[in-house]
């Protein structure tokens, strides 16, 4: 089949090689190159990179809903138009161009989690299972008809980093499964239930503060949601502490009654002890202020902390 393949960060590499692979790519569309880190460097996109191996033709338009992109896209006629984590809403037009339209690759098991933050949202809510969807894309925001469905186990220590690493491979050999059912007219599309249907928004920092008031299990489950990036803090005398590895356990009844939340309340060669709403914290992996991410273990060889000591939000 003939493929124009829209997608930009590294999680859409796989999805682009297998349709290298497999397929005919006519051309890729990814998002501008953007200014990234401390030296706000022009960065290209991971997807343009694994396409310039290749030598397919690369687009990056700003808004691809404007100029003439269209007849562009008509020109290169597509079989199909394949899409992962691109950035950019399609308009109608474009979704009509190719003969079997445009096939999405969602990160969650829709109606569940629509939107940005798939991953995240999935760990943060607590689920114990996600996967990759194949929709037919509509004009809606991953609201198009379910084509096929993967689905992946999320055990109590996955981080979103892992669970990303593998809805990526997932979703690729899931879209080879969708291209040959769509080629052989197998597949039976499958509408949302809008009743099942919500919505996983975009990210940010603020988002990351830990209310010690909340239970222990709903504060681990942010902290794995939130890793590699933002990465969930609170706040040590004026120090910022970023934790990136933390457990949820009960309080011993001795401890429950008289202990106040966001207190530390034992600390152990290798891990502090957080009182929480409901249960307590063991942290066992922190960056303190600007020191380096590091066990608790290690971090303690060099720093007093005691037992009574409040953590608050930053």
């Amino acid at each position: 089949m003939k493929i124009v393949f829209m997608g930009t960060p590294e999680i859409a590499v796989p999805t682009l090689e297998a349709c290298i692979e497999q397929h005919e790519v006519v051309a890729v569309f990814t998002q501008p190159d953007r200014p990234s880190g401390r030296g706000k460097k022009m960065t290209p996109p991971a997807v343009k990179v694994a396409a310039e191996k290749h030598g397919i033709p690369i687009y990056q338009p700003e808004k691809i809903k404007n100029g003439d992109w269209v007849q562009k896209i008509e020109a290169m006629a597509p079989d199909v138009i394949v899409v992962l984590a691109f950035g950019q809403i399609l308009s109608k037009a474009i979704l009509e161009i190719a003969k079997y339209g445009a096939i999405n690759v969602h990160t969650s098991l829709l109606p569940k989690y629509r939107g940005a933050a798939p991953i995240n949202w999935a760990i943060v809510n607590g689920e114990r299972e996600s996967g990759v969807t194949t929709i037919q894309m509509d004009a809606g925001i991953d609201t198009g008809d379910m084509l096929l469905k993967d689905t992946v186990s999320i055990d109590k220590q996955m981080t979103a980093g892992e669970l990303h690493d593998l809805l990526m491979m997932r979703g690729a050999a899931l879209l080879i499964k969708t291209l040959e059912a769509v080629e052989a007219g197998t597949l039976k599309p499958e509408k949302q239930d809008e009743q099942l249907s919500s919505y996983a928004p975009m990210i940010n920092r603020g988002m990351c503060d830990i209310k010690w008031s909340e239970s222990a299990e709903a504060i681990v489950n942010r902290i794995r949601g939130f890793n590699p990036w933002p990465i969930c803090y609170t706040q040590h005398a004026e120090t910022r502490v970023k934790i990136f590895t933390a457990e949820a356990v009960l309080l011993d009844p001795q401890e429950a009654p008289s202990s106040t939340i966001g207190e530390i309340i034992e600390v152990e060669s290798d891990y502090i002890k957080v009182a929480c709403g409901e249960g307590a914290l063991k942290i066992y992996e922190i960056q303190y202020g600007n020191s380096k991410r590091m066990s608790v273990k290690s971090f303690l060889l060099g720093h007093a902390i005691t037992c009574g000591e409040i953590l608050k939000e930053a």
